[in-house]
């Protein structure tokens, strides 16, 4: 396509100001005019959208965007043009550019307005953002790795906190085994065909008891277990009942009266089973500890339908409630009550349930105490 611009010639010429600006400039710089059309075309263009200049000139800007940048271009000018607001010029902002394989990148766009021959003309003012965007991805990446390490040291934090409960429910099946299997001794050493249907019975024992054992094992691996941030298709309510096997371990030693309600036919929810296990744990061992020195230790948590295509979960006790004062920030990091706290729970606890889209809250309990809630997304 030949193409002549609208100015004279001499204006591009290496020896002008305008042609040693053009030729030398980092960014890229192209002049358009009040149609959209391309008047002017650097060498740095020609190294972001892979165009030649002769390839470009004369045709529509909107060649070198992509959807939805394209659809938008023309009508800004022409509402521009009929209004005088300027949606555009002088603002410089985040965009994409596509090069001529189709391929999209970010830049930093800037348009100024101009009149060159009597001619309004708008000069845009390209820079690439690829390196930074690369930049930023990984540093994001890294935030995000430093996050789940932090996710994971406060549910080690949270088991360690009770590792002499986590003993004792371990020792309560692993004794009840031995003592099962101490009475088939006896009744195998007998050798009375009557004994060998209790045998029978007690190795049944014996088996519940494993299971029981291995349930705690299998809850506290799980929980344990260094992995990235997965949401799945989940039961809220197994993830309630796995999360108050652990939460509630020494509970019944403090006197600790538990209740779990639960509405029927709950839908499914799409969540990170573990990272919500992790809250509830978190906010149920605050409950038991809130209770320590009450006359009263009753704590709920229930599981209820919302009409927002969510579930919302409670955590309610009979404590003292919080401080005004401590309420204020109570979800800040570092901030605590506890004598060997690090104050971080309630602190990721919160994150976790904002990246699932809702919200925990803290209130007064109208009986006495605090109640949690937090609502979390259905699959219907």
């Amino acid at each position: 396509m030949n193409y002549s611009p609208p100015w004279p010639e001499q204006e591009l010429s290496p020896d002008s100001l305008f042609g040693a600006l053009m030729r030398t400039a980092v960014d890229g710089i192209m002049v358009i005019d009040e149609t959209g059309l391309i008047q002017a075309y650097n060498a740095a263009c020609v190294r972001l959208f892979q165009y030649n200049e002769n390839e470009v000139l004369g045709h529509n800007v909107r060649m070198l965007m992509p959807e939805p940048y394209r659809k938008q271009h023309d009508s800004y000018i022409s509402n521009y043009k009929r209004t005088g607001q300027a949606r555009i010029l002088g603002i410089g902002r985040e965009v994409s550019g596509q090069r001529r394989d189709g391929s999209v990148f970010p830049m930093y766009l800037s348009v100024g307005e101009g009149l060159l021959y009597g001619k309004r003309v708008f000069v845009g003012i390209v820079h690439d953002l690829s390196a930074l965007y690369g930049e930023r991805e990984a540093y994001e990446a890294r935030l995000l790795s430093l996050r789940e390490e932090l996710v994971h040291v406060a549910r080690v934090s949270e088991l360690g906190q009770v590792s002499a409960g986590i003993a004792h429910e371990l020792n309560q099946p692993l004794a009840a085994m031995l003592n099962y299997a101490n009475a088939a001794k006896r009744f195998a050493a007998a050798g009375k065909p009557e004994d060998m249907e209790k045998v029978h019975g007690v190795l049944t024992k014996v088996a519940e008891q494993a299971e029981r054992a291995g349930q705690i094992v299998r809850r506290m691996r799980d929980f344990l277990e260094k992995r990235a941030a997965t949401r799945g298709f989940e039961d809220v309510v197994v993830i309630a009942e796995d999360a108050m096997a652990l939460g509630l371990i020494g509970a019944r030693a403090a006197n600790v009266t538990a209740h779990f309600k639960a509405e029927p036919a709950l839908p499914p929810v799409m969540v990170d089973r573990v990272q919500i296990q992790q809250v509830l744990v978190n906010l149920l061992r605050n409950a038991v500890e809130a209770m320590s020195q009450s006359e009263k230790r009753e704590l709920t948590l229930a599981v209820t339908r919302l009409a927002n295509g969510r579930v919302e979960v409670t955590v309610k006790d009979s404590g003292h409630g919080i401080a005004d004062d401590i309420a204020r920030q109570l979800f800040k990091p570092f901030v605590t009550t506890k004598e060997h706290g690090m104050g971080i729970g309630l602190a990721i606890s919160k994150s976790i349930i904002e990246a699932h889209g809702g919200e925990l809250t803290a209130e007064p309990n109208p009986g006495g105490g605090t109640i949690f809630r937090f609502s979390v997304p259905t699959v219907e």
